[in-house]
């Protein structure tokens, strides 16, 4: 098991362990640690090591110092400064990187951050890399000390990456121009604000910007993907077509329509299956998705010949099962949309421009694109633990969770996990009818409260 690595990094509060500054010391010297070996045997001196990060006010300090440690370790390092997760794992691969590093936690609260890393192929490290890494961070978290801060030379924002980074995501929708086109776009005082600008000046039309003064304290702060009521209701005051929004690291999106209605991830790889599927481009015409997503939305691919797998939550087996199978698309409910053919992780960018590609070819409104897909009611609870104990080994629990799959049957679903990011359990329970899927809910909810809840 590992112990500082989640689904996607690791992530605490800025300051404390695993975030303090001997643990994140220790993450630079074991990453060079653990990459030196091939790349010694390449004929390579040393691992050269790519680093952005997100709009936190730790953010700055948690780079330098993990940069500190590769260097230490014998890794070069280059900094793209304030740059969306993404655009680090394609910059990793594009410019010849052993490995990306984004400081950021995401659509976490402003005091949390984390660490990414990414390969040199541009995608997020197999678990057993992981778990390798983790047991050197140990051994050097307990034989060595990280330098003062104050000592550390700040890292040399190297801006032209973001050039490198705006120019693929153009060059992904050849032809794209929004002319004659009002939209409003989110973005959530994060990563984004260093490339919406740029971008949707390129691509014309008329394109509202909103949260975009990062303060270090207002990330995902009520806007952006976490809040996407916010960009939905702009749009209806501004009168515009579309809205847009992004999370903190601006690796995944929603949308809004005109109605102020709100698109999910459900709903993007909806529209996406059918438009690949029209161009001989859905391989097998498979669709991953995760537990999470709706079951209106497999009713909806079926309906158009498209079987919808479902992996784990989390975009790492997302992709797993993707290249298992082969699949061109999959993401998650909350907005992670993968496009392997395009890019080697989720991309909120890249998948607002796919979707905006599409609702100019077609000249369709993002609610006719959608308008079949039947969302049958869902609820998420989330409980807050002091400690992920195994679910099913909780008689009051268990009991409860069977309760529920019993009763609902063929006409809901159950699903109750740990968040892989924070100090959550999540219950999921979708059905026909909403009053025994709240009730379940919250019975459910209420019981693991009694047996781990923090309060």
């Amino acid at each position: 098991m590992r112990q500082l690595f989640g689904t996607d990094g690791i992530r605490g509060v800025a300051g404390i362990a695993p975030l303090d500054t001997t643990t994140v010391y220790a993450v630079g010297l074991a990453l060079a640690h653990q990459l030196r070996p091939g790349v010694i045997a390449d004929g390579i001196l040393g691992p050269r090591v790519i680093v952005g990060r997100d709009t936190r006010e730790s953010s700055p300090w948690i780079a330098n110092l993990l940069a500190a440690g590769l260097r230490a370790g014998g890794a070069e390092v280059e900094s793209a400064g304030i740059l969306p997760t993404p655009a680090v794992a394609y910059l990793a691969r594009k410019h010849g990187f052993h490995a990306g590093v984004v400081i950021s936690a995401s659509h976490n609260p402003w005091e949390d951050n984390g660490i990414k890393i990414f390969g040199g192929d541009g995608k997020k490290l197999p678990d057993a890399t992981e778990l390798a890494i983790e047991e050197v961070i140990f051994k050097h978290a307990l034989s060595t000390s990280a330098p003062d801060l104050e000592s550390i030379p700040a890292l040399d924002d190297q801006h032209h990456y973001a050039e490198d980074y705006v120019a693929f995501l153009l060059n992904s929708v050849p032809g794209l121009n929004l002319t004659g086109r009002k939209i409003v776009v989110d973005c959530a005082n994060g990563a984004a604000v260093t490339i919406a600008p740029e971008l949707f000046a390129k691509l014309g039309g008329d394109a509202m910007l909103l949260n975009i003064a990062p303060d270090g304290r207002n990330i995902n702060d009520n806007c952006g993907a976490l809040h996407p009521k916010t960009v939905a209701t702009s749009v209806v005051v501004r009168g515009a077509q579309l809205g847009i929004t992004f999370d903190g690291d601006a690796d995944r999106c929603l949308f809004a329509g005109a109605g102020s209605n709100v698109i999910n991830g459900d709903a993007i790889l909806l529209m996406a299956a059918r438009d690949l599927q029209a161009r001989g481009l859905l391989t097998g015409d498979i669709v991953v998705a995760t537990t999470m997503s709706n079951m209106g939305l497999e009713a909806a691919l079926k309906r158009s010949g498209i079987t919808m797998l479902r992996a784990a939550v989390g975009d790492r087996y997302v992709l797993e099962m993707m290249q298992q199978r082969n699949a061109a698309l999959g993401g998650e409910q909350s907005g992670h949309i993968l496009f392997p053919h395009l890019a080697t992780t989720g991309d909120g960018l890249l998948t607002a421009l796919v979707v905006l590609d599409l609702i100019v070819r077609t000249n369709k409104t993002i609610e006719e694109l959608t308008v079949d897909l039947k969302v049958f009611p869902q609820v998420i609870v989330n409980v807050k633990v002091r400690e992920k104990k195994p679910l099913e080994s909780i008689p009051a629990v268990a009991e409860r969770i069977r309760a529920a799959e019993i009763e609902l049957a063929d006409s809901g679903r159950v699903v109750i996990r740990y968040s892989g990011t924070e100090a959550l359990a999540r219950v999921m329970i979708e059905a026909e009818d909403e009053g025994r899927m709240r009730f379940h809910a919250e019975a459910i909810a209420a019981a693991i409260k009694g047996e781990l809840g923090t309060e």
